[in-house]
């Protein structure tokens, strides 16, 4: 079981929220019943851009027989690659424009 830190919704506010995923029942989304405790618990809500990512990633990894929350592990460090070089090119650009 892997552990995450998502951004969700709270009324008019954003705070972060741990979930943990393993190996999801066939049936249900892999955050069905975490999605469900935050929203009558807590009033949460998780992003549906999370929600589809991981049903999204739930897919491919069935299609692939590989595991789930290792996929999910590798697809989070690859967005934060990306993401970590999207904010620097975006800096060099600024110090660019700057000149």
């Amino acid at each position: 079981m892997k552990k995450f830190t998502i951004n969700c919704q709270f009324g008019n506010s954003t705070g972060d929220f741990t979930v943990y995923i393993g190996n999801p029942e066939g049936s249900h989304h892999p955050l069905h019943f975490q999605a469900d405790w935050l929203s009558k618990e807590r009033g949460g809500t998780i992003p549906q851009k999370v929600m589809d990512s991981l049903a999204k990633l739930k897919e491919i990894a069935e299609k692939n027989n590989v595991s789930f929350e290792e996929l999910c592990e590798y697809a989070l460090q690859a967005a934060k690659i990306e993401e970590s070089a999207t904010s620097s090119q975006e800096q060099a650009a600024s110090t660019t424009q700057s000149l």
